[in-house]
Order: C-alpha cells, then structure tokens, then sequence
C-alpha cells in the first residue's frame, strides 16, 4: 500500500500532546472480528478502511514505538455493530485470536484509542472514555484522500479557526435554513435556546476526550425544530422530511420509490427517537471532496442535520431512549454539493436578540463568515 503524504507522529502529536510512554491501541470492525488471527481481513478489499488502520496506523506506530518511547501499540477487532454510533460490542479479539472483555481488560490499560472502522464509534467511546479517563480519536472511512488532505492538515490552526466561528455563532436563539430544489422551497426553523456553540477542533488535551477526525466544525444540538427538509436516501429515492416538535413525524415522497419513505415512516413510527433531530453543524475548513461524510461535512459552505442518538454532544438522547437498540444510532445528513447537488442551500441565518447573521448563501461562505475565518 502507498504511504500517504501525511505524518502520523505529527498528527498525533498535535492531537493528543506528547505520547512519549503512552500505551496506545486501534480498533478496527469486522464482519467476523476473528479475521483478525493471521491477519485474514488483509486479504479482502472489502476491508479497505480497516487495512489502512493496520497498514498505517498500527505498523506506522509499531516502527516508531522504541523511538517515541511508547508503553504498548496494540491492535484489536470487534464486531460490526450495524449502524453508525451503536454501543459498542462487550469483547474485542487481539492479534493472537483471544477474546477478551473490551472495557476491564484492555481498555483500563490503555491511555489513547484509535477506532478506524466502517462505522462511527463517536458516541459510545465518549461516553466510556467520560468514564474512564482514557483519551482518543475517531475516524471512520478514512480513505487516501483524507489521508492526504482532512489528517494531514495543521489542527492547531483548525482548532483557532472552529473556535473564532463558534465565538460569533455562540448562544444564538434560533438558525433558520432555507432550501430549493427544482424551483420549490422549503425552509426548516431550528431552536438553539441560547446555548453555547460546540465545537469540533481535533485537540484531546483533557481525559475523557474524544476527537473525530477529520475535526473542523461547529455545532449545535437541538432544543426545538419545525418545518422541512429534503433527503436522498441510500437508494436514490428522494424525499421531504416534514418537522414539528423537534421530530419527523411525516414524509412526502419527491421522487424514487414510495416504499422506501413508507419503511422509513413505519420506523418512524415504532420507535420516534430515531426522528428526532440531534445536531445542527456547520464546516470550517477548506478541504477537498472526499466522497465521505467524516470529511465532506467539514467543509466550509456545508451544514448537516443529524437524527437520533446526542449525548456524545451533550444532548439528552441516550440509547436507553429508543425501543430498539439498533436503532440508537446518530445520522448525518449532509447538505453539500456532490452530495445533495440538486438541492440548493439558498441560505442559513442565526438570530440572537435584535442581531442576525447570514453565515451561508448557496453553499458559499459569506463574506462575514469568510471573514470570520481568514482572520482567526
């Protein structure tokens, strides 16, 4: 495999601080996590993401452990959890094939964690690391082009400029969204309640924190929504989220196929926190198209609406909150225009008090944003 342009250390390094005597491990997801013994998984291009895991992250820390003075480089599988955000699996299985209970025996040992799978692992190792004090980062889908782009960037600058575009958006009342497609409009108003904007920034200075990499937004999680929203689901279909309460509680099928909206709303129906909106973020940086939402929803001009699980943000969403267990997961549904091109994002506006701010006109940084950003 072709190393990439970017620099591991540094990365981590910038992320984490010194990990000179750190014990430090990866994490990847697999169909059969046993297709770990013998290194089997290598031998499938299904497992792309999870080949790179190994191939650059965990022999990448491997060569460099005697000269960072590293405790421990550890490398574990566990099984696939199905959706994005999902709890995550009670055992993992190392190198030799040994199953072992994730949280007493490995990661009570650990200081840093690195989870580089097929689905985000966000929201349950955050609420672990909370628990148990270790630190770690997040980057699920990681491709060559995050690789040499959204990892390789400088996460102190990253850091500067999310926190200059939290400052001005920070304890805004509301945002309102406006949308197009195909001439018809639809706008989605959205309660902030006055609270202080979050960011993603990439730095992990403190226990318990979790960075998710590419880092480079801010956002903000829900308190009240009404209005509407359009979506391309998986299949092509497109289709009209109607919001009130905060919930989807109804879809109007735009084009595609109707039974793919019906199953939506049947779900929907049998478990309603999964409608329910969980986030409002908004990209920093200036990042190339990656063809993955990890990075693509960084990019500065885009917003994303997440439903369902938001305690990793703060929120009061837990998965204790949602009938089904596999449905406790977080979704991101970006608004960019390789991913929603006949949609047009005419414009994204934050109130506070008698003050608004136009941040977004057609998927362009205005030029209060711009200014925001180049001056940090």
């Amino acid at each position: 495999m072709k190393k990439p342009a970017f620099n591991l250390v540094h990365l981590l390094e910038t992320v984490f601080g010194k990990i000179s005597g750190k014990r430090i491990a990866v994490f990847i997801d697999l169909e059969d996590p046993r297709d770990i013994v013998g290194l089997r998984f290598l031998k499938n291009p299904h497992w792309a993401v999870q080949t790179r895991a190994y191939a650059i992250f965990y022999q990448g820390l491997k060569e460099a452990q005697s000269r960072l003075g590293l405790q421990e480089v550890g490398f574990y599988s566990y099984q696939l959890t199905g959706g994005s955000n999902l709890d995550l699996p009670r055992t993992v299985f190392d190198l030799n094939g040994d199953e072992l209970e994730l949280e007493k025996d490995v990661l009570s040992r650990l200081d840093l964690v690195l989870y580089i799978g097929t689905y985000s692992a966000t929201a349950p190792i955050t609420a672990i690391a909370r628990r148990m004090g270790f630190r770690g980062a997040t980057m699920h889908g990681v491709n060559e082009v995050i690789l040499n782009s959204g990892l390789a960037v400088d996460y102190q600058t990253v850091s500067r400029k999310a926190e200059a575009f939290r400052k001005a958006l920070t304890r805004s009342d509301c945002a309102d969204i406006e949308f197009e497609r195909r001439g018809r409009k639809f706008s989605l108003h959205i309660d902030l309640a006055g609270q202080e904007a979050q960011k993603s920034h990439g730095l992990c200075p403190s226990p318990g924190d979790i960075a998710n990499l590419p880092a480079g937004e801010i956002y903000f999680v829900p308190t009240g929504a009404e209005g509407m929203f359009p979506i391309i689901y998986e299949d092509g279909t497109r289709a009209l989220m109607k919001v009130k309460d905060m919930r989807i509680y109804d879809a109007e099928l735009l084009e595609g196929r109707q039974a793919t909206v019906d199953a939506h709303l049947k779900k929907l129906g049998s478990d309603p926190a999964t409608g329910e909106l969980g986030e409002l973020g908004l990209g920093t940086q200036v990042l190339p198209v990656a063809g993955a939402d990890i990075q693509d929803e960084k990019v500065l001009g885009t917003i994303h609406i997440a439903t369902g699980r938001s305690d990793h943000l703060g929120g009061h969403l837990t998965p204790d909150k949602f009938k089904h267990k596999l449905n406790a997961t977080h979704d991101d549904i970006l608004f960019a225009p390789h991913k929603t091109p006949e949609v047009n994002l005419k414009c994204v506006t934050f109130h506070r008090g008698a003050e608004s701010k136009v941040v977004i006109e057609n998927y362009q940084p205005t030029a209060l944003t711009q200014e925001i950003i180049d001056n940090a």
